[in-house]
């Protein structure tokens, strides 16, 4: 879904929303699983996403993005707004199923429309269940609409019978990681104005969560793919999960991406 930067009105007074604090990372990543567990029906909400990680990482990433909600003075939901330059989403927003209803969701979306706004995001998106008149309508109160059903695909891995040229950003030598970023940021900006995986990238790096690939024609990059590895990321044990791709623009972005 996409926006065009609305408010909504009618939202509970009785809730509080505040910046989410390290101390609150196990309590928001209990009410993550126990919410989406509790949506998609599982037997044993708390087994959602086994060992997964969307909270810490994405906390880590950009602490003055993350937001909790109080009710009673205990944490109740949260939510994540990412900057990826021009472009910004947001998510996983959860709230605890028990008190789903009372406004919390919306109340845990202002504060992301407003750093959308500070950051001067062209273009904000976000994921949801394609199936839920609920989920739909609380986002098209923000102005957001529904755009494409989005196929989660999987395939097991295989040994490439031919080799591109190729590296790995955690290969890339402290003096040259500013330019191999400039690069990465030409190639996005090429894909979408603006377009900037900076952050994303360094965030990958700097917790250990995956690398990310570079992808090589000669000395021009050409395409790159942030990818997140094993427990503790977004991608899970025995599993690569490719966060973002992208493949330089022209006639063999095709055959780069």
């Amino acid at each position: 879904m996409e926006n065009q930067h609305q408010s909504p009105e009618g939202i509970s007074p009785d809730i509080s929303v505040r910046p989410l604090r390290e101390s609150d990372l196990l309590a928001a990543d209990h009410i993550h699983r126990l919410a989406f567990g509790t949506a998609i029906g599982l037997p044993e909400p708390l087994m959602f996403g086994g060992d997964t990680d969307y909270i810490q990482t994405r906390w880590l990433a950009d602490p003055t993005a993350a937001f909790g909600a109080e009710l009673g003075g205990e944490l109740v939901g949260s939510n994540f707004a990412t900057n990826w330059g021009s472009l910004g989403f947001f998510g996983p927003l959860s709230v605890r199923p028990d008190i789903w209803d009372r406004g919390i969701g919306k109340r845990l979306l202002e504060p992301v429309m407003e750093l959308f706004v500070k950051w001067g995001t062209k273009h904000a998106g976000l994921f949801t269940f394609a199936h839920s008149p609920k989920h739909v309508g609380l986002y098209q109160r923000f102005g957001f609409c529904p755009r494409f059903l989005t196929a989660i695909m999987s395939k097991p891995v295989e040994q490439p019978r031919r080799l591109a040229q190729w590296s790995r950003y955690s290969e890339v030598p402290d003096s040259e990681r500013a330019g191999c970023l400039s690069a990465c940021r030409r190639l996005t900006d090429a894909i979408y104005e603006g377009l900037d995986l900076g952050r994303q990238i360094g965030a990958v790096d700097t917790q250990g969560l995956g690398d990310t690939v570079l992808l090589w024609d000669d000395s021009t990059l050409v395409g790159l793919g942030i990818c997140h590895c094993g427990p503790g990321s977004e991608a899970g044990s025995g599993a690569c999960y490719v966060k973002f791709g992208g493949g330089a623009a022209g006639n063999n972005g095709r055959a780069s991406f």
